[in-house]
């Protein structure tokens, strides 16, 4: 799939139902994860999400078109803070519908946009600011489409990351690791247990999962790959991101209304790529 066929599609898919997901919620928890977002509520951060779209398709189009364009240094509290405010008072349906005409127009443009341009890295960075990376930051209500993003186009690319980074010993100190294959496992492990916990939901709507203590398992998990070799290992990695992959395409969407599911694929793969990206 090429690069400008993938953000389309995010568009579409991932943002095309981001409202009808956070909906689906109970009401009280969905208040308590816009309120964690920092956001009192989700309109506030729908118009956010919206004026972000806004301004980077301005900076996209004008790099398509070959135009030139204000380069701009944002105060990002102040640009969200003005976000809000516009929108503050607007009725909830007139703002949902100019959410989807925003939206709509947005995919319109991406596709007059030719495939060299997506290789811009301005527009790669905009692209990354304001769709994708920015929907896992907003992550209220994880679904199909952002789970199976994050393990086909993501963590495919994980590997070849690392290995081209220079200050690879300073990535791994902060991220409190020996060795990059010890994240590797530690990756595969929850993945694992986020499977189990998804199985047993899938037998038994009354199941209750009884999570691990999380510095136990992580250590423990970690020293079960330490013998493999690192090139054992990262054959073992991709070879379970593949089988992630193959799970999350045979799960009911229905089954993303468990938020047990939900919270599981949201944490353990969407989440979790960004608090061990480089």
């Amino acid at each position: 799939m090429s690069e400008k066929q993938r953000i389309v599609n995010f568009v579409e898919n991932e943002w095309g139902t981001y409202v009808a997901r956070f909906n689906r919620l109970p009401k009280d928890e969905g208040v308590r994860r816009v309120n964690e977002e920092g956001y009192e509520t989700f309109q506030d951060m729908l118009a956010h999400i919206m004026e972000w779209w806004t301004e980077g398709m301005g900076v996209i189009m004008a790099i398509a078109e070959k135009r030139e364009f204000e380069r701009k240094k944002y105060d990002f509290d102040a640009f969200n803070a003005a976000a809000v405010a516009k929108y503050k008072n607007w009725n909830e349906a007139e703002f949902l519908s100019l959410f989807e005409e925003t939206r709509l127009g947005v995919v319109a443009d991406l596709k007059k946009v030719d495939e060299e341009v997506f290789a811009n890295r301005r527009v790669q960075g905009w692209v990354r600011g304001i769709f994708t990376h920015h929907a896992r930051v907003h992550l209220v209500a994880c679904g199909k489409f952002i789970a199976l993003d994050t393990l086909e186009n993501e963590y495919s690319k994980w590997l070849e990351k690392f290995d081209a980074l220079e200050n690879k010993d300073e990535y791994l100190q902060k991220q409190g690791f020996e060795r990059f294959e010890d994240i590797l496992a530690h990756t595969i492990g929850w993945w694992d247990e986020g499977v189990k916990a998804i199985e047993g939901i899938k037998r038994d709507k009354n199941y209750v999962y009884e999570e691990p203590d999380v510095d136990s398992f992580n250590a423990e998990i970690v020293a079960k790959y330490k013998s493999m070799s690192p090139d054992e290992t990262r054959k073992v990695f991709e070879q379970k991101r593949k089988a992630m992959i193959e799970f999350v395409k045979s799960l009911d969407e229905s089954l993303f209304e468990n938020l047990t599911v939900e919270r599981w694929l949201a944490a353990d793969v969407v989440e979790h790529f960004d608090e061990h990206d480089m």
